[in-house]
């Protein structure tokens, strides 16, 4: 990414970025809630699902191929606007701290932008992520309380109104800062490495750097969006001091190891998803500077 770009360029080019991840990453994403929130075992009692594949497996034949895309109408309505705002938040991050327009910000200058970024998207992205999942958990062989992402927000609306609809806003604001700022650290770091000086972006650059930002997105966001992710499916009054009583449930009954819970899909599908996002965007500016220069 240029230094001098305009933030209106981030903000147009992170949209359509955004949409290509969705596109490329949800299946993945579904198992990852399933795994998340299945219920535990009894004892001598299989689990619901033994591993990514077999949940893969299990949610093909029970639902087709269309089940793995279960409660992708809210993250694509909401992820143009959600990545468009994150990278927006992003251009102005690195614009206030820096000194002339062409400066390069070093590591801890990009790491906190990125996680400005990060406070911009909660608004958009806690609804969004909440509806998603509740819809993602719904399975075959269940009568399915919600019937889509509307009725899903008529649903929880007149359940507990806004309140209801934006549960998880810590837990996401929690996920979301510092798994931002990992993520266009990296990106940014991996295409100065790998971009010749005054040379042009590649290809296969752009996809590598970034796949490994998506990658190194999910290895600080993992265990937040677990707790996020019980705590956004969980019935109402399950959990009475938020995230704290999904923690320290988790803890008592599970172990640390439950805090990686759909780890496998997650980091299966952070490559291609994040590569996909970053060739969109770069795709998107690149057309942005040859349609508008002057934007």
């Amino acid at each position: 990414m240029s230094e001098n770009v305009s933030p209106i360029k981030y903000f147009l080019s992170g949209g359509f970025g955004g949409v290509c991840t969705v596109i490329a990453g949800h299946p993945l994403d579904t198992i990852k809630v399933r795994l998340q929130t299945m219920p535990k075992s009894l004892p001598n009692e299989l689990p619901l699902y033994s591993g990514t594949w077999d949940c893969a497996k299990k949610t093909v034949s029970k639902e087709g191929f269309r089940g793995l895309y279960k409660g992708m109408g809210a993250p694509l309505t909401g992820v143009a606007p959600i990545f468009a705002i994150s990278f927006l938040g992003f251009g102005v991050g690195k614009k206030i701290q820096q000194k002339t327009s062409d400066e390069k910000l070093g590591l801890s200058q990009l790491f906190f932008a990125g996680a400005f970024s990060g406070v911009f998207t909660t608004a958009i992205m806690a609804p969004g992520e909440r509806i998603k999942c509740l819809l993602q958990i719904q399975h075959a062989e269940a009568i399915p309380k919600y019937n889509g992402p509307v009725d899903c927000v008529k649903q929880l609306y007149r359940e507990g109104g806004m309140r209801s609809i934006y549960k998880g806003t810590c837990a996401t604001l929690l996920r979301d800062v510092p798994a931002s700022g990992m993520y266009f650290m990296t990106y940014e770091c991996l295409q100065r490495w790998l971009t010749p000086e005054g040379g042009k972006l590649g290809l296969l650059s752009t996809i590598f750097a970034g796949g490994m930002a998506g990658i190194a997105n999910w290895a600080v966001g993992m265990p937040p969006d677990v707790l996020k992710s019980r705590l956004q499916t969980a019935p109402e009054g399950t959990y009475r001091n938020g995230i704290r009583s999904v923690f320290s449930q988790l803890m008592k009954e599970e172990g640390p190891r439950a805090l990686y819970k759909g780890c496998v899909p997650v980091m299966l599908r952070a490559f291609p998803a994040n590569a996909a996002c970053f060739l969109g965007f770069e795709l998107a500016m690149n057309f942005l500077n040859l349609a508008a220069p002057n934007l």
